[in-house]
């Protein structure tokens, strides 16, 4: 099951009864595959690629949105903890809670993934020095390398795709309780909020430590 991580400072434990599984590596069962609460669906989503280690051992999955002022904070932090720990495989679940060009700018990210550019395209939006706007919101992209034309061709081929992948994130991040943006799943642990280096390191460390309690019962 998924524990809540309330502070990561005091590392208080709480169960999270929405996502009440087996292990998280465990193969994925028929209804696991048809329950996107269930704790497969939230960390292993085959539609959303995995940036940093593939096989790491501990899964960080993050839910934002390209307008939120605290998503782009807490970036750097968050992809520098990743490439410095070698052994977390990171789910970056676009939540649009703004609406608007943030959904638009969702469904293009998500859309680069046919042209095997999501993880710029994220990057492109959430490292943006200016407000994303329906003006800027192209170039933005195209500062990142993606053919947006492409995308936006992609996006029309695979719209109920793409907008299946959103109503997930959407349903899961609200059974979690999550309140807004950025918020986390670290390993088992639910983390809300922004973290840095530090808190982010601490969360992986308690995470790790949980997993090996698991894997002894």
């Amino acid at each position: 099951m998924i524990i809540t991580r309330r502070s990561a400072v005091t590392a208080a434990l709480a169960l999270a009864p929405a996502l009440a599984t087996s292990k998280i590596l465990a193969a994925p069962t028929a209804s696991d595959e048809e329950d996107v609460l269930s704790t497969n669906a939230v960390l292993f989503d085959a539609e959303i690629p995995v940036a940093g280690n593939p096989k790491g051992d501990i899964t960080i999955v993050e839910w934002s949105d390209y307008r939120c002022p605290y998503c782009k904070k807490v970036a750097p932090d968050l992809m520098q903890v990743v490439k410095d720990d070698g052994k977390i495989r990171l789910v970056l679940k676009d939540w649009p809670i703004f609406g608007g060009v943030s959904t638009d700018a969702a469904k293009l990210v998500l859309a680069s993934k046919y042209q095997s550019k999501f993880l710029e395209a994220h990057e492109a939006l959430i490292r943006a020095p200016s407000k994303l706007t329906e003006s800027n919101l192209d170039e933005t992209l195209k500062s990142g390398g993606i053919d947006v034309a492409r995308a936006t061709k992609d996006l029309d081929a695979n719209r109920g795709t793409i907008e299946a992948i959103l109503k997930r994130n959407d349903a899961q991040a609200k059974a979690l309780g999550f309140q807004g943006t950025p918020s986390f799943i670290v390993g088992r642990f639910r983390v809300p909020g922004v973290l840095d280096v530090a808190l982010f390191k601490q969360a992986i460390k308690d995470a790790r430590e949980a997993a090996k309690k698991s894997d002894k019962k």
